[in-house]
């Protein structure tokens, strides 16, 4: 076959592969559209699951009569106009391909009202043919109608799914829109069915009641803010506490400039501040929204807009970690809220603190018991310390649990979870006061490695080297390590090294400065906390109450478990029918 230059149609449709997958991406492009155009009300309508009708209306700026043909050619755009323009883009669309794409695979029909216009026009587009602009009924702004999507395109077709599942992609889309933007109405409808309806908002109140009407009453009852700034960087939005997180990531939104994106980098910085108060297998929820300068962020990276591009991604990567984890150190026992009763394993939200300094000058041989003993209250009278969060400790169950009493009832605590946190912080707290000692082998460990995961390590030494550890090559595929902590026992050296290694090269990308430090700071709290069986006297038992109050992430243990949990005095009457 010859070489040709391809039929616009055809060109249209291979474009349109690119853009529009599902009906859902029909409404992104088009409700997107309508935000650069200013609408402030946005109804969308669907048929069949978007495939029989696809109707999104807004009151925006509309489009001038004489510009219709022109808003139908591909590459026509009124949102940038130069290279410039390019690396900065402000607004959600700007490649000029949705409505051309749309047209070529569908029965396209816009309908619009410029502003200051006498009359409405409307342009018909059927499977890629044009028709002329003729005038029509509107008021100002925007409809556009999408009809047998993929009528001309059957093998296209063949892989949409059914009417029901392409309407779940249409409602979460539809969702992260409404989080994306409070200050607009959505609403979409699916015949006589209203699917989503979230009228404007302003203030906290009115965000906080759309955050309850998109993600639930669950969310945002355990939903912390977050509002940190950096020159020209600002996170904003809401994390869920790690007692409310979830089997599946299908509670996590991240916006850029305004913008709806999965990025992996984001999503990644967020998985590693939930590192030390997650449990294995569970995912945070959080809606989140990073503003930057937009010449600092490359938007076109995707066809559909998905994914972007950082100038400096390792900045923002560590600003976003920072910034949530300085949030979630926070989550400790306070006396102004209650956890969940035992069987839901969760504690209900936090009130933030500021970070305490916990610890006096560490101590040698580290003694982990000494840790608690030195925060006891030795003058402290049992009515006091009622009123602590914590309370005053009874007794031991089965040498595995502490039972306290506060005010509001009974309190039981995990206490090697709990020691384990308070160590774990501890250590952290030393490392960055004074660095962590360490001591050299005799005989170097020799560690055999995949050429390029030794050369991923390698230029990873500084942190190797602030978590106590001296590492090189011995070859091209063998790892050295000469000097280990002066904390570890030398008997647990090589399998804690083998478990150190081993994790950081699952987090080769992530350009986490302490991974190293904070895995191995973990290992060994894990390693020194009580276990069961442990008797404990009830000074040490209160001891460790209150180190648990001062502690950052004092309510989950490094492994993201619960420490503690409380059965308040009417949930205790109800097990006992009391008042009945």
């Amino acid at each position: 076959m010859p070489i040709r230059v391809l039929p616009s149609e055809l060109v249209d449709q291979i474009a349109a592969g690119e853009v529009i997958e599902r009906p859902a991406s029909v409404v992104k492009e088009l409700v997107e559209n309508a935000l650069d155009a200013g609408a402030v009300r946005i109804e969308v309508e669907v048929e069949r699951g978007g495939l029989g009708l696809i109707r999104v209306r807004d009151d925006g700026s509309g489009i001038d009569a004489a510009e219709l043909p022109v808003a139908l050619s591909r590459h026509a755009t009124s949102k940038i106009a130069s290279l410039a323009d390019l690396e900065a883009v402000a607004t959600l669309g700007f490649r000029g391909e949705a409505l051309p794409s749309i047209g070529s695979v569908s029965r396209l029909r816009v309908t619009s009202r410029a502003a200051g216009a006498e009359h409405a026009a409307e342009i018909l587009v059927d499977g890629a043919r044009v028709g002329g602009v003729r005038p029509a009924a509107h008021p100002r702004g925007t409809s556009v109608e999408v009809r047998d999507l993929f009528f001309n395109v059957p093998a296209r077709r063949k892989f949409v799914r059914s009417d029901a599942t392409e309407l779940t992609h249409i409602v979460r889309l539809m969702e992260r829109l409404a989080l994306s933007r409070f200050d607009v109405t959505f609403r979409l409808r699916h015949g006589a069915r209203l699917l989503v309806d979230a009228p404007a908002v302003a203030g906290q109140g009115g965000e906080a009641a759309r955050l309850e009407a998109v993600l639930g009453e669950e969310f945002a009852s355990a939903a912390v803010p977050v509002q940190h700034a950096a020159g020209p960087v600002l996170l904003s939005g809401w994390v869920g506490l790690p007692t409310r997180s979830r089997a599946q990531p299908d509670r996590q939104f991240w916006f850029v400039n305004g913008r709806s994106v999965r990025d992996r980098l984001l999503m990644n910085a967020v998985r590693l501040a939930y590192r030390d108060v997650l449990y294995h297998g569970r995912h945070p929820a959080y809606a989140l929204y990073l503003t930057l300068d937009p010449k600092l962020v490359d938007v076109n990276a995707h066809p559909a807009k998905l994914e972007v591009r950082f100038r400096d991604s390792r900045q923002i990567h560590d600003f976003v970690f920072r910034a949530v984890e300085r949030v979630l150190a926070g989550t400790r026992p306070d006396s102004a809220t209650r956890p969940v009763a035992a069987g839901t394993g969760g504690v209900l939200p936090m009130e933030l603190s500021r970070p305490l300094s916990l610890y006096g000058a560490p101590e040698a041989p580290p003694d982990p018991w000494a840790i608690a003993a030195r925060i006891g209250e030795p003058g402290a009278a049992p009515d006091t310390m009622h009123e602590q969060p914590l309370g005053v400790a009874l007794a031991q169950l089965h040498g595995v649990y502490i039972l306290a009493q506060n005010r509001e009832g009974l309190v039981l605590v995990d206490m090697h979870a709990a020691h384990e946190r308070v160590l774990y912080e501890r250590f952290k707290v030393e490392r960055e006061r004074a660095g962590t000692a360490s001591q050299l082998l005799l005989t170097p460990l020799a560690i055999e490695l995949r050429e390029h995961e030794l050369e991923a390590l390698l230029e990873r030494r500084e942190e190797f080297t602030r978590a106590g550890f001296e590492i090189d090559a011995l070859g091209p595929t063998r790892l050295a390590i000469r000097r280990v902590p002066a904390l570890l026992d030398t008997a647990d050296v090589q399998g804690v090294v083998d478990a150190l290694v081993r994790d950081l090269l699952l987090d080769a990308d992530t350009h986490h400065l302490e991974a190293a430090a904070d895995r191995f700071l973990g290992t060994l709290a894990c390693r020194s906390a009580i276990h069961a069986h442990r008797r404990l006297s009830l000074a040490e038992m209160n001891a460790l109450l209150r180190q648990m109050e001062a502690t950052e992430r004092a309510n989950q243990c490094n492994h993201g478990r619960p420490t503690w949990t409380l059965l308040g005095l009417e949930q205790l009457d109800q097990l006992f029918l009391r008042g009945r």
